[in-house]
Parts: structure tokens; sequence; C-alpha cells
């Protein structure tokens, strides 16, 4: 693990916890079948040090050829790299009390990363993280890729791109341009993870199949569903419900909304519960009457 530090003048953003910039490379793009190869991870602290966090992983899977063309990352590269189930307690330490940022991260990254630690038992729950994408922020200013992002924002030539050490450094110097470049963005995490969201509803889930409408309900955000809340679906087609937690849906996505679900069903009895104890006075009140009456 390696430290070192970054002149306080060349942050523009203020940090009220450490920012963690992730990058990963993975067997593929699917979330929930696909596996991480190697994980960089750049902790910037509020003193402005840094901290890396840098591992190569065997996915217990074959990297597709067509991807180690991508990130040249081999399976003789990482047959001998612990497992990611192996190297969670160091990770889970170096993230806690960190927010996170990265280029595409609210899509794939946290999304890839939240599968992998569920499926290796952790506890620890991103979601109640601040998460900055500077990829939506730059589509929302630019609309260019990271290579074209790192030469407009840092007039820099991107070497090894898809190199995950690489791509976290960049992201990086994108970030602190963008803020130097942009006078409407505030410099603080909370302004940047809401600015870089995509869509106008605020996810649930990262996946974004969940999300919570102006009301703050939790609705379906895709299918045939799409913006109609978990409570209401659940009435007139309760079966949908059962089918996502038995199709080919993120872990995260499930667990999302399992406690959903769980929500409405403590809802449902304490509701019971209420009307039965409603009519068991009044049913208690007829009979004191009867027995008022024939005294």
């Amino acid at each position: 693990m390696v430290i070192f530090v970054t002149d306080l003048n060349d942050m523009n953003i203020k940090l009220d916890k450490p920012l963690a910039i992730l990058d990963l490379e993975a067997t593929g793009l699917s979330i929930t079948k696909d596996r991480i190869v190697e994980i960089a991870i750049v902790k910037i602290s509020s003193d402005g040090s840094e901290t890396e966090f840098c591992k190569r992983i065997n996915p217990e899977m074959e990297i597709p050829q067509e991807v180690i063309d991508i990130h040249g990352i081999t399976n003789d590269h990482v047959k001998d790299s612990p497992t990611f189930k192996e190297i969670l307690p160091e990770l889970e330490a170096f993230i806690e009390n960190a927010d996170f940022a990265g280029y595409n991260s609210n899509k794939f990254d946290l999304p890839m990363l939240a599968e992998e630690m569920l499926r290796a038992g952790s506890k620890m729950d991103l979601s109640q993280k601040r998460h900055i994408d500077v990829q939506n922020i730059f589509h929302k200013m630019e609309q260019r890729t990271l290579v074209a992002a790192y030469s407009f924002y840092c007039n820099k030539e991107l070497k090894n791109a898809h190199s995950a050490k690489a791509d976290v450094t960049a992201t990086w110097e994108v970030l602190n341009a963008q803020l130097d470049k942009y006078e409407n963005l505030e410099n603080d995490v909370d302004f940047l993870t809401k600015f870089s969201q995509h869509g106008d509803l605020s996810r649930v889930d990262f996946a974004g199949r969940l999300a919570l409408n102006k009301k703050g309900e939790t609705v379906y955000n895709f299918g045939k569903h799409k913006g109609k809340t978990i409570k209401e679906v659940s009435k007139t087609e309760p079966g949908y419900y059962g089918w996502m937690l038995d199709a080919d849906f993120p872990l995260y996505t499930k667990q999302c909304l399992k406690s959903e679900m769980d929500k409405i069903k403590a809802e449902r009895e304490k509701n019971k519960a209420e009307r039965e104890k409603n009519e068991k006075i009044r049913f208690d009140s007829k009979l004191d009457q009867l027995k008022n009456k024939f005294k």
C-alpha cells in the first residue's frame, strides 16, 4: 500500500471524508455472470494524502480472449492471485469510511463491486456511500470518452487505457479539472453525487432497476411496470416479485427489492392487526351493550 501527498492547492473538491476513486477490470460486462480480475482504488483524504489499493484477483473462471485483448490481463496473470473473498477483509477496511468516485462507475464498477461483495458474504451497504460518476458529469458537459476527457480537460494523452491504475489516475485528474473548469459545479461530494446521477429518478439499486419517484416511493424502473410502485404491482401482479428473484438480476437489486417487499408485508401485517383490534373493540362494545340490555 503506497501513501503519497497531493498539494492541497491542487484539490478543487472539498472532502468531509475520504474519496475512493475506483476502477475495475473484469472477465466481461455482465454484472451477474462476470467477475473482477483487477481492482484499483486511490483514496484521497481531506488532508491531501493519497493511499493506493491495487490488486489482481483470480476470478475463478476463464477470461475470454476478446476481453484479454481489451485490458491485457491474461488467465496466467491471475491464476496465482487471491480470490475476491480472500481480499475482502482488507478491501472493506480500506473503503469503510470513504465515498466513491469513478468513470462510468454508477453503471458498471459499483454494481460489479456490490455483486462481488454480496457473493463473498460482505455485510457492507455501499448504498450508504455517496457516488460521483465522472463520466456522467463529462457527458452532461461535453459528451466524450475517458481518453477524450483526459485530453480535453488535462491536455494529456492517456496511455495504457484499460489499465485499472491508469484509468483511476486519469479519472482523478479529470474530476479535479472539471471542478476547475465549470463554475456551476459545486466542489462538494453531495452536489457532485446528485449531479452525476443518470436520469431524473434516484436509483435504489446500483443497476437502476429500482428507483424513487417524486413522492419518495420505490418504483420499478424498467419493463412493463416501469414507473409503477412496488406496492401497486404486488397487488395487481404478485408473481412479478418472484419472477425477479428467480431471473438474472444482480444480487444487490434482489436484496433491495426483498427489503422493499419486507416493508410492504410488515405494513400489511400492522394494518391487519389494527383492523382486528378495532373489530374486537367494536365486538366487545356490542357485547357489553347486550349484557346491559338484559340485566
